[in-house]
């Protein structure tokens, strides 16, 4: 089994699996438990081989998916991935600009919008400010 991940260096290789309509998401060898997680969580499926000791993970998005729904999925982790600090490569049969920009505007809307305004504390009664004069 080749791992385009381990291959180009990269922390995830997403592309479509030759002869094949799924695609995949390889992470290195190495890869921490983290960037595992992470896949997962934005619904990628995790698999390993032989299981029981992984030797090989690598994600898929769901095979039950409709194609473009595939394509969004993959799309819309790529930014995510980017913000957690991994490095991403995307073939451009899988990567949709349109979809990797709406994923990057969800993922900045929640940081522009201003945090609620709380009141200030009220702050002890202190002496009137002598009035200013001026020269």
């Amino acid at each position: 089994m080749a791992n385009l991940a381990d291959e180009y260096g990269t922390d995830v290789e997403i592309y479509i699996k030759a002869l094949t309509t799924t695609i995949h998401a390889d992470t290195p060898t190495s890869a921490p438990a983290g960037l595992h997680d992470l896949l997962e969580q934005l619904g990628l499926e995790r698999h390993e081989y032989p299981t029981g000791e992984p030797l090989y993970i690598w994600h898929t998005v769901p095979d039950h998916l409709d194609s473009d729904e595939q394509k969004r999925v993959a799309n819309r982790a790529i930014p995510a991935l980017l913000l957690a600090g991994y490095t991403v490569n995307c073939d451009p049969e899988v990567f949709d600009e349109a979809l990797y920009q709406q994923a990057v505007h969800r993922l900045r809307a929640p940081a522009a919008r201003p945090a609620p305004q709380q009141p200030a504390p009220a702050s002890p009664p202190s002496r009137p400010a002598p009035a200013r004069r001026t020269p």
